[in-house]
């Protein structure tokens, strides 16, 4: 990955919708996919990469009309399953707008573990494991979706394209700091 002088690792990819993301809270923790195609990297290691170093976190994205954005954070980790996975992201720059903000403190959800803060089961609505609130701004692992949507369906970036856009791909990684 030669993105900004290299050294990431990539955590979570959408290409095509070769992998379903609607998987049960184990699967999250465990990982699926696959690393040369559509995959989640697992909770479990996105944890352990990230408690004892500071990480950066950059996700790069594209729009059916081929249009590109990334949005960048200073602060990026995953808390252990005991925390729920809890998300710390802080630090925001980048052309997409700031989707993430919204996520900031909250517990990973998958439709078998609601931990939102919705009366609804916002993984089970919108089809994939999240840091999920009221429910969400940014939905990487929703389904896989041809662009125009229904509202919040697939994989949103609000701040980007709104609740009505699915996009054509996004890259979610990460790179210690020194």
């Amino acid at each position: 990955m030669h993105t900004e002088n290299g050294k990431w690792t990539v955590i979570q990819r959408r290409l095509n919708g070769s992998v379903n993301f609607e998987q049960n809270w184990d699967t999250y923790k465990e990982g699926f996919g696959y690393p040369s195609g559509e995959y989640w990297l697992g909770n479990d290691i996105i944890h352990e990469i990230t408690v004892h170093n500071r990480h950066e976190l950059r996700i790069d994205m594209e729009d059916f009309e081929g249009h590109t954005k990334y949005a960048k954070y200073s602060l990026f980790s995953v808390g252990d399953e005991t925390s729920e996975y809890e998300l710390t992201v802080l630090g925001y720059s980048g052309n997409a707008g700031d989707s993430m903000a919204y996520h900031d403190g909250m517990l990973f959800s998958t439709f078998d573990r609601d931990n939102d803060k919705d009366t609804i089961n916002c993984a089970k609505i919108y089809h994939g494991g999240w840091w999920s609130k009221s429910c969400h701004h940014a939905n990487l692992n929703g389904r896989y979706l041809s662009g125009t949507s229904p509202y919040a369906e697939g994989i949103n970036w609000y701040e980007w394209h709104g609740f009505y856009y699915s996009l054509k791909s996004v890259k979610m990684m990460i790179r210690k700091l020194h």
